[in-house]
């Protein structure tokens, strides 16, 4: 008898989630939102460490950068890992990795041993990300794709608005190590729920041809077959010379472009828009509602854009979210002394342009196949992770020759256009080319 499972390309574009799909998308937002906590409650920590340590607030810089550097490495290697040894390997080490680096940060005692282990600690967060999106979009029927992995990294913003709050209670009344002690006890007691429920990509297992295997997933997930009819015959490994061949040059470079510029406005945004707030005159209040006004708009945003992009072609309208987005930071920008225009501003600038950010992660897993997906998904996370590095450093560098604060914005708001450019280009390429065959759009998904 032959026990090969066999991928159905009805399945494609009609199926539906089922219940073990929405537990994979869950398990994985639970490890993105673990990065989004972890981010924001840095950055909420820092004036505490700094004045324990008694150490200039601005030395942080260093700190907040090296973590976004240690992401940007990780996801670029763990991407390739995830393509050549698979996707669940690779999250589960990533995961058990900024676990042990989290628990070990109330430990430091300098700026130095801080910085190595916000290094280690960002290496483990970027590194599970093109994992935990190759699961989750590889267990997602393709006209539902780019809508379940923007939703699913929803968790980000979430954990986001979760460190804040947290945090705000938290280090009155327990110092701020014990955010640390949560933050890496959280992914330590995920890692034995992973290791259990979340299972290995279907569809890479029929790349590689483990067979036994893919049943045995199959059959645990209730799937007859993998959710796609993909690219299951190739065995060459994984390598970023091949997101630049069979036609994927135009898409891969489009991608990076708009996901460095889409982090590069993000955190222009939120590490800059509570001091800009105070310096016209707003509360601390007001300014520190602001940036939670942008984790919260960014997750009704993502949820909106997602649907929309079930029912059009989700590169325009992903596109068209970044440059409406673009009016909303406009709108800041000229908000001038009016706390409430400016949260209002916020709200559809984080709705808009940071949702529109993330979905951009679904237009990414669609440009590649099976083979080559975590490596095309590290390498895109890694370039977005330079542009939020860059961000801050751009802020600051304008701030320093004097850019009023409506200019800074505008500047913002710019980058916010161009990888709407950059998406729609996206949108034109696959309308007109004979690409790849993974990277063309199905008639359910781009009519």
């Amino acid at each position: 008898m032959n026990n090969e499972v066999r991928p159905d390309p009805a399945r494609s574009n009609t199926g539906r989630l089922g219940r073990a799909q929405v537990g994979i998308t869950v398990l994985c937002a639970l490890v993105v939102l673990i990065d989004g906590f972890d981010t924001q409650a840095i950055a909420l920590v820092a004036p505490d460490i700094a004045a324990e340590w008694q150490v200039p607030t601005a030395t942080f810089g260093v700190v907040f950068g090296v973590g976004l550097l240690g992401g940007a490495i990780g996801a670029i290697i763990f991407g390739w890992a995830g393509d050549r040894f698979g996707r669940k390997p690779t999250v589960l080490f990533a995961v058990a990795l900024l676990g042990v680096a989290s628990s070990l940060t109330p430990l430091a005692g300098s700026v130095g041993e801080l910085t190595f282990l916000r290094l280690v600690t960002g290496f483990g967060l970027g590194g599970a990300l093109p994992g935990v999106i190759a699961i989750t979009s590889e267990y997602t029927p393709q006209r539902l794709r780019t809508a379940v992995v923007s939703m699913m990294y929803c968790g980000f913003p979430l954990g986001a608005v979760l460190g804040g709050l947290i945090t705000v209670r938290m280090v009155p009344a327990l110092g701020w190590q014990s955010v640390f002690v949560l933050g890496g006890a959280a992914p330590l007691l995920l890692l034995p729920i992973l290791a259990i429920w979340l299972p290995e990509s279907a569809r890479f297992l029929a790349v590689k041809g483990s067979t036994a295997r893919l049943n045995k997933v199959l059959r645990r997930t209730g799937l007859d077959a993998p959710p796609e009819a993909e690219d299951t015959g190739s065995t060459e490994h994984s390598s970023v010379v091949r997101l630049f061949t069979d036609g994927r040059a135009t898409g891969t470079l489009l991608i990076w472009t708009a996901l460095f510029l889409s982090l590069l406005m993000s955190y222009l945004l939120i590490n800059w828009l509570p001091l800009l707030a105070r310096q016209a005159g707003l509360s601390s209040t007001t300014a520190t509602f602001g940036v939670v006004l942008l984790n919260l708009g960014s997750i009704i945003g993502t949820i909106v854009i997602g649907r929309l992009t079930i029912r059009s072609r989700p590169a325009v309208v992903v596109g068209t979210a970044f440059a409406l987005g673009a009016v909303a930071i406009t709108g800041i920008a000229f908000s001038q002394q009016s706390g409430t225009w400016m949260l209002v501003a916020a709200l559809f600038a984080g709705g808009l342009s940071i949702g529109a950010q993330i979905s951009s992660l679904g237009i990414c897993v669609n440009l590649y196949d099976t083979s080559v997906r975590a490596t095309g998904v590290g390498w895109a996370v890694g370039i977005g992770r330079v542009g939020g590095i860059v961000g801050p450093v751009v802020g600051g560098l304008l701030i320093g020759v004097g850019i009023s604060t409506p200019n800074l914005f505008l500047v913002t708001a710019l980058a916010s256009l161009l990888a709407a450019a950059a998406i729609l280009g996206i949108a034109r390429r696959r309308a007109t080319t004979t690409d790849h065959p993974a990277a063309q759009p199905t008639k359910a998904t781009e009519r």
